[in-house]
């Protein structure tokens, strides 16, 4: 985790998948959220799992050379029925995860319910409603064609949140957050 307290800031947040895989790039500075880049990984066309394995890797690595993250944050998948689909999904999850550790990124991961909580106050919100929140919050004029670029955006934005003590808790045992709250509170620290 870095510096709690530096005032500019990177967030690749990260939605996977084994078709499309969003991805959403956030810049913050101070407490205003920038939205640097949004889009997908479209891997529907490609013949078998391994090629879009790979695709990933190396999409996932250009945008970590192209924006230097600080971190990442990435959607956990969700606990399905069909076995097979959760293996091909948690493959998708792990080669993203290694093409941002390959570049030396730290990765927090959340649930699909603590980021919807995170933007909209509500764990059970729809895709919908945390697109239009998002564009409330982070001020883009138009949602995009697939919901996983915002999926991954709200991933990227619950990181902000949890880091600076914003929307839900704010982790209390995170050793930026006491660092954070030292530096506001100088007076409390006895001597």
């Amino acid at each position: 985790m870095s510096d709690s307290l530096q005032k500019e800031q990177i967030i690749l947040g990260i939605d996977p998948g084994t078709n499309v895989m969003g991805y959403g790039v956030l810049q913050i500075k101070g407490q205003q959220m920038i939205l640097l880049s949004m889009g997908i990984i479209d891997m529907s066309k490609l013949e078998n799992h391994q090629l879009k394995l790979k695709k990933i890797f190396e999409r996932v690595t250009w945008l970590v050379k192209e924006y230097l993250p600080d971190e990442c944050a990435i959607e956990a998948p969700f606990f399905g029925k069909n076995v097979q689909s959760m293996l091909k999904l948690g493959r998708a999850q792990g080669v993203a995860m290694a093409a941002v550790l390959n570049r030396g990124v730290p990765i927090e991961e959340y649930s699909p319910r603590k980021i919807k909580q995170s933007i909209t106050g509500n764990g059970n919100a729809s895709k919908e409603q945390v697109s239009a929140l998002l564009q409330k919050l982070v001020k883009f004029e138009q949602s995009p064609k697939f919901l996983d670029a915002t999926d991954a955006l709200a991933a990227a934005v619950c990181h902000h949140f949890q880091f600076k003590g914003v929307g839900s808790k704010s982790k209390g045992k995170n050793k930026a957050s006491w660092k954070a709250f030292l530096a506001e509170n100088p007076q409390r620290l006895k001597k």
